[in-house]
């Protein structure tokens, strides 16, 4: 197997399950040792549940059995000392930090008439001052080579309606991302951010989700929302895999990204060209 990140330490948010735990496992594939965040926690504005410790321990199992060493932090990315905490103790084990990969998030929807100011907060808290705060965290222990990795999403280019605290919060993503790579740029340091569609994980498939795209339906279910969501791409699908974004993540944390920073990469199955 290529081993891209032989020797190299990647730090992964929101590594308890879903596109983060998919990341933390496909650079231990390629011989990263993996410094692993998630909060653990519901979120009582956000209408799924979230991850939680066994998700995470699992997370770090699947990892060793790569024979790969894991170090993991119940930590919430809006909590800033807590996330130097982890990252300073992080480095110290694990010897070196290559890659950070920001990837914790929460989704949700509601019409803006009818958002709670809770529901608007935790959203820019979590999704986008949490980004500020693991790349801030990691900083001081990143050098020349490194790559920094946004989990973006389609509606950093496009307005979602219903989902203006989500959209919002991606959009600052890309101002995050530009004015970064320029600051770091000449220290060596790559910043990215990779824009997903639809992705088969717990944050697009659950029933907030279902009742966003089939009001009409009074208990919709994954089968209600499948040409809804085909309908939003050009190419025949309706959501890409976990893979399909691990793919873009670790092409642009390696050294085959060298020369590429400060961009957006959609992996969105045509949406945005739609």
């Amino acid at each position: 197997m290529h081993q891209r990140f032989q020797g190299k330490v990647a730090f992964v948010t929101g590594a308890a399950r879903g596109q983060g735990r998919n990341h933390a496992l496909r650079l231990a594939r390629e011989g990263a040792d993996l410094l692993l965040a998630d909060a653990c926690a519901d979120v009582a504005t956000v209408g799924y549940a979230l991850a939680t410790e066994a998700d995470l321990a699992e997370t770090v199992r699947l990892i060793e059995a790569e024979d790969r060493r894991a170090v993991a932090g119940r930590v919430d990315v809006r909590d800033g000392a807590a996330l130097r905490e982890l990252v300073d103790r992080g480095v110290a084990e694990l010897g070196r930090l290559d890659v950070v990969v920001a990837n914790a998030g929460v989704g949700g929807s509601a019409p803006m008439a009818e958002m709670s100011d809770e529901t608007w907060q935790d959203m820019i808290d979590i999704n986008l001052t949490g980004v500020f705060k693991t790349i801030r965290a990691a900083l001081p222990h990143l050098t020349s080579g490194a790559s920094i990795v946004l989990t973006g999403s389609i509606a950093a280019a496009k307005g979602l309606p219903n989902n203006t605290h989500y959209t919002a919060a991606k959009h600052g993503l890309m101002g995050i991302m530009r004015a970064l790579a320029n600051e770091v740029a000449p220290q060596g340091i790559r910043v990215n951010c990779v824009n997903p569609t639809n992705v088969d994980t717990p944050l697009l498939f659950n029933d907030a989700i279902y009742r966003l795209f089939r009001p009409d339906l009074e208990a919709p279910g994954r089968e209600d929302v499948v040409e809804i969501m085909r309908g939003m791409h050009a190419l025949d699908t309706g959501w890409v895999e976990p893979d399909d974004v691990s793919n873009a993540v670790l092409f642009l944390a390696s050294e085959e990204a060298r020369y590429i920073t400060g961009i957006a990469l959609p992996v969105d199955a045509g949406a945005l060209n739609r």
